[in-house]
């Protein structure tokens, strides 16, 4: 039934009807036979014997005239699989997997889209004959390598299973998986981002990312990440790649507490110096309590081209500066924080809790000193209203300090009226309105 099949020079020699008009009018009759007992066979939901009618025809088409029409490659596809699936012999099914991939081969000669037709090769290489998964890891890499963010998702996968396969035999190292776990996350995002509005679709690339991060769990602890990476990093410490790789390996695992992750944050910085790596090591020394240098790294995020990054980075730089008690410094950051992420509430909850640890330095008198808390909790009710998820965190500050707002009659003393505007001086220097303390 496939004798024949695996002469590619003879397909590929041919025109779109053959080589002679003898040929072509003998190309248009198969066309005809073999696409009327392919229609048979798929009204019988792909059952029927018909398949083996069309099949003797098919072939002829496929060898004699392999540019005639894109379906034969589609329905060649179709029969193969359905013969390799219900073979028992090992030999003829491993001949009918040859000739399904040649007709992927002679496919891309006659009709292109390299990359998607490599994409169903190495997908059916790998369910069909796993023996090969060395070179069906090779036709999946060159897929995603040409179709990018249009790689279909279970090519994804199947690179994925192909990467931890030759892993698990010893034929590539475990670095490549960080690599390519990657590249189909980026992949991944962008079709999931781009099929948000339809519902099947995403679905089917929300499972593709489950399916992916399964596949790259036991690679995914900061242990093994150490273990891999720390003997390539003494080798080579000025390995500028493998620098950015590793440092982004780590930061986005949370894997930023070993010393790894600052050795090779500031060697990545020496080398190229950049807003990214600086970042990192503000990052690094804000958590061992280093906060000016930190502090002078961390300004660099100005240049980040991430917002988030950005939002991020200022954040952090309004904590330090917390912490050092540079209360205008640290609200200027948290600001401009929020500024980038207009969303986040966190930025006005340290406004608030600066802004409540000021009544003791703000202020002339009593009524003064607890007008701070105003607008402390003015700033935490906004950050409930920009940032729903950060609700109870702010009500919980709301209801701590609402009670140490003046009393009526303290409010009434100094000549003031509930509801009224008043101006909050110190370095606070913001308006707000007279509230009082409830029974």
């Amino acid at each position: 039934m496939i004798a024949g099949l695996s002469v590619s020079s003879k397909v590929a020699a041919q025109g779109k009807y053959g080589a002679s008009p003898e040929d072509s009018v003998e190309c248009i009759m198969n066309l005809s036979l073999y696409g009327e007992f392919y229609k048979q066979w798929k009204s019988s939901g792909y059952k029927n014997t018909s398949v083996n009618d069309a099949f003797g025809p098919w072939r002829q088409v496929f060898l004699n005239c392999p540019a005639a029409r894109l379906g034969t490659y589609v329905d060649g596809v179709k029969m193969l699989t359905y013969y390799i699936k219900r073979e028992k012999d090992e030999e003829l099914k491993n001949a009918y997997i040859d000739t399904l991939m040649m007709v992927y081969d002679v496919r891309i000669e006659n009709f292109g889209k390299e990359g998607f037709v490599l994409g169903r090769k190495g997908v059916g290489l790998y369910q069909l004959r796993v023996t090969d998964y060395e070179k069906a890891f090779e036709i999946l890499t060159k897929s995603v390598e040409l179709e990018g963010d249009a790689s279909y998702p279970d090519v994804m996968v199947f690179l994925m299973r192909g990467t931890k396969k030759m892993i698990d035999e010893g034929k590539i190292e475990e670095d490549v998986i960080f690599d390519n776990y990657d590249l189909c996350s980026k992949i991944i995002e962008v079709n999931i981002e781009a099929n948000k509005d339809n519902e099947r679709k995403l679905s089917n690339w929300q499972n593709v990312r489950g399916n992916i991060d399964l596949i790259f769990e036991p690679f995914a602890t900061c242990e093994a990440i150490i273990k891999i990476y720390s003997p390539k990093f003494q080798e080579n410490p000025e390995d500028l790649k493998m620098l950015k790789k590793l440092t982004k390996l780590l930061d986005r695992k949370k894997c930023t507490d070993d010393q790894l992750y600052f050795d090779a944050t500031v060697k990545l910085y020496d080398l190229d110096p950049s807003p990214e790596s600086a970042y990192m090591i503000g990052k690094m020394l804000m958590k061992n309590q280093k906060y000016s240098e930190a502090i002078d790294y961390l300004k660099e995020g100005d240049k980040l081209e991430d917002n988030e990054t950005r939002a991020d980075c200022f954040l952090y730089i309004a904590e330090c500066y917390r912490i050092q008690n540079s209360y205008s410094s640290a609200r200027t950051y948290a600001l401009k924080s929020a500024g980038e992420r207009p969303d986040d509430g966190n930025p006005y909850i340290i406004i608030g809790d600066m802004y409540a640890a000021s009544t003791k330095n703000c202020g002339s008198n009593d009524l003064e000193k607890k007008a701070v808390y105003w607008v402390a909790v003015d700033k935490y009710r906004q950050a409930k209203r920009v940032d729903p998820d950060i609700a109870d965190i702010a009500n919980d500050r709301i209801n701590s300090y609402s009670i140490y707002f003046p009393i009526k009659d303290d409010i009434f003393f100094h000549g003031l009226n509930e509801g009224d505007e008043y101006f909050v001086e110190c370095w606070i220097n913001e308006k707000t309105t007279i509230r009082a303390a409830k029974n």
